[in-house]
């Protein structure tokens, strides 16, 4: 994802600073908040890797027997209240990165302004609240698990937006409703293997964002939903799909079904949780669609856990499944075969998975945890699940097993 720090935001930084503190009728506050996770992972299959998220190029398996580039972050937040009602956030996440280089990228960084105690207004690089968790998903002290289940979370992966986001607040009786509505733009940078088998990075860019969220909650329980809209391009694919359109109008019409070039893609988001103190249990379904090479996909997962004192056992089923094409007939004319070849196997290799997780966790102190955590996932068909920089010996479909340790940590 683009780093820049918006132009708005930082002009508003410098004119919230300059302010001389005399002229202030109360003087800004500031804090230093942190939260991190050392972990490592171990994954059976040793001619790819595991990774959590597709903007990393390497994770456990082949590359490392144990990895502790796959989960391992840290987080530093620094919060600014500028007045009662103004204040302004920056959020630093260092993290492996598109390259596989661990380094510090701008997570959040915002202008905050409380027109009323209900109402509130964001500019700047805001949340993008696409799922129940998604405030805190980096966060592994927030959460049960070692990580967010891949088969909802790995579906956006972008987890923030440079533009303005509204939040109101009302209450009628014990219920507590927060209607949120996000409208702006990103990019981020992905590895991938190219036509030459080489190692390349292309860049997705989303425009025209738009997402709505709703969070209604009441005692224990809460339920949520979100839908998104945007505009998304990914220019470094364009040269395939000219290639297709020089056959002629057969060639237009599949390079028109499958570019990615201003195509709209949507996400419907739901989700519920219940958790009265002894116990929990959760549950997130979403649903993506795009008419690019960009697969159609549903994934869902309930989870749930009982707390004995400081320690948490937890369980985790989750399935995700492509709802589009996963091949396509190609070109009836001769000479064509590399590019359809090419682009069934970009259709073939999107993610198609169920997994179950079962892990526990020790609250050893009252900001640091200890997680423990095996999943066993198996792989529909000729998809690779969540494995990258496959190798030659590697083969599609089958099962995975990972073991992972983590320490979670906030101050």
């Amino acid at each position: 994802m683009s780093r820049k720090l918006p132009l708005a935001l930082l002009t508003s930084l410098v004119l919230a600073y300059g302010l001389p503190l005399a002229a202030q009728a109360n003087p800004p506050s500031l804090s230093l908040n942190g939260f991190g996770t050392l972990g490592v992972v171990h994954s059976s299959e040793d001619q790819a890797d595991f990774v959590s998220s597709m903007l990393m190029p390497r994770g456990a398996g082949h590359t490392s027997d144990w990895s502790a580039e796959v989960d391992s972050r840290l987080g530093l937040q620094l919060t600014a209240n500028l007045t009662p009602r103004l204040s302004s956030v920056v959020q630093v996440v260092t993290e492996q990165q598109y390259d596989g280089q661990f380094r510090p990228a701008i997570e959040w960084a915002n202008i905050n302004y409380d027109v009323t105690p209900d109402l509130s207004l964001r500019v700047g690089r805001v949340i993008l609240p696409v799922f129940m968790n998604s405030e805190y998903r980096k966060v592994g002290y927030a959460t049960p698990w070692i990580r967010p289940p891949l088969e909802v979370y790995r579906t956006i992966p972008v987890s923030s937006a440079d533009g303005v986001d509204v939040s109101y607040r009302s209450h009628i009786a014990s219920v507590t409703n927060t209607l949120r509505a996000t409208y702006g733009q990103s990019d981020a940078t992905f590895p991938y293997i190219d036509a030459a088998m080489d190692r390349a990075t292309a860049e997705a860019r989303a425009r025209e964002g738009l997402t709505i969220s709703n969070t209604v909650e009441q005692g224990s329980i809460s339920l949520f939903a979100a839908y998104s809209h945007y505009r998304l391009s990914i220019e470094d694919f364009n040269p395939l799909f000219d290639a297709f359109r020089m056959f002629g109008p057969e060639g237009d019409a599949i390079a028109e079904r499958y570019n990615v070039d201003g195509k709209t893609f949507e996400a419907i988001s739901l989700g519920a949780r219940y958790d009265p103190g002894n116990w929990f249990v959760m549950g997130e379904w979403t649903q993506t669609s795009s008419r690019t090479f960009l697969a159609d996909n549903r994934g869902w997962y309930i989870s749930g856990g009982y707390r004995l004192g400081a320690f948490t056992p937890y369980l985790t089923y989750a399935s995700q499944r492509i709802l589009s094409k996963t091949s396509t007939p190609g070109l009836s004319q001769p000479g064509s075969e590399p590019l359809d070849a090419m682009l069934n196997s970009m259709l073939q290799g999107q993610p198609q998975q169920e997994s179950v997780s079962v892990g526990v966790r020790w609250d050893f102190s009252s900001n640091m945890a200890v997680k423990a955590q095996f999943d066993h996932m198996n792989h529909e068909g000729e998809s690779r699940g969540y494995l990258v920089n496959s190798q030659p010996g590697f083969e599609p479909g089958g099962s995975v097993n990972l073991f992972s340790l983590a320490l979670d940590f906030v101050f």
